[in-house]
């Protein structure tokens, strides 16, 4: 998009009883928002962001469980503080592969190596390859395919080794 193309948004926006637009062309997307005081403000689109009160994000729910019930507390509780947690490191889309008729990088039961490459997290049309930080045994994966991510999200759970 070029920039006379930009400022006819603008104007186009200011002149208009419209408040927001958005558009994509050729793979770019542009938004283009208008305040109440009659200024224009033109921002990227926003990246899918991964909502928070989503079950699936938060793991913890299973732990309060395992611990309530007292004939399973302790072994429940035993394998949760064993696992480590492997985090996003940035905001994107998860990917368990790298290309769709490709196989996992990792499953669950897979062994891996300290760097061993376990995702990819796609940020801005970037492929981050996301590697793990212990060796272990991959315990549970926490995300489903092209499913978003936000920082700090726990994608992993391994048992170290």
């Amino acid at each position: 998009m070029d920039l006379s193309y930009v400022k006819k948004l603008i104007k186009l926006l200011s002149d208009s009883d419209v408040d927001e637009i958005e558009i994509e062309e050729e793979g770019k997307k542009i938004r283009v928002v208008k305040h109440g005081n009659n200024s224009v403000v033109v921002t990227p689109a926003p990246l899918p962001v991964h909502q928070p009160g989503i079950p699936s994000a938060l793991p913890m729910p299973s732990a309060p469980v395992a611990q309530g019930s007292a004939a399973t507390s302790p072994a429940a509780a035993e394998p949760q503080k064993k696992l480590h947690e492997i985090k996003s490191p940035i905001v994107g889309t998860f990917y368990k592969a790298p290309a769709p008729d490709a196989s996992p990088f990792v499953e669950v039961g897979s062994v891996i190596q300290s760097g061993s490459v376990l995702c990819i997290v796609e940020a801005m049309k970037l492929m981050n390859e996301i590697e793990s930080d212990v060796a272990g045994r991959i315990a549970k994966v926490m995300v489903q395919n092209g499913q978003p991510v936000e920082y700090g999200q726990t994608l992993f759970l391994v048992e170290p080794m």
